[in-house]
């Protein structure tokens, strides 16, 4: 059974820094694609950052320069660090994984239940 539990969200203030963690259970993710999803409030989950099985990393534009996504194969993690935060980043965070290599911002195969970031100002 193929599980993701994602860490490390909290409170922060603005202009402060998070690193989110994702590990994964089940199988190994190695070779797969995984990625950072982001739901606020009201709003419609979006896409955060993704790394794919050959580490090349996709960004959402809101987010470029300040969110750096990396793995660790041999933990079976993905993290999300996150730096110069501000209120708009305050959302649910959730990690997915594909079974596949390769990005695809539709296409994720596995989720993870979420880990809650709020950034006070």
């Amino acid at each position: 059974q193929v599980q993701l539990v994602e860490s490390g969200g909290g409170l922060v203030q603005a202009g402060g820094s998070l690193r989110l963690s994702c590990s994964a259970s089940g199988r190994s993710f190695s070779s797969s694609a995984m990625g950072w999803f982001r739901q606020a409030p009201g709003k419609e989950r979006e896409f955060v950052a993704a790394i794919s099985g050959l580490g090349t990393t996709y960004y959402a534009n809101s987010v470029k320069g300040r969110f750096t996504i990396s793995r660790d194969n041999a933990e079976n993690t993905v993290y999300l660090q996150m730096s110069r935060l501000t209120p708009e980043d305050t959302a649910v965070y959730y990690c997915a994984a594909r079974r596949s290599t390769y990005h695809d911002i539709g296409s994720y195969d596995y989720w993870g239940q979420g880990t809650q970031v709020t950034v006070s100002s």
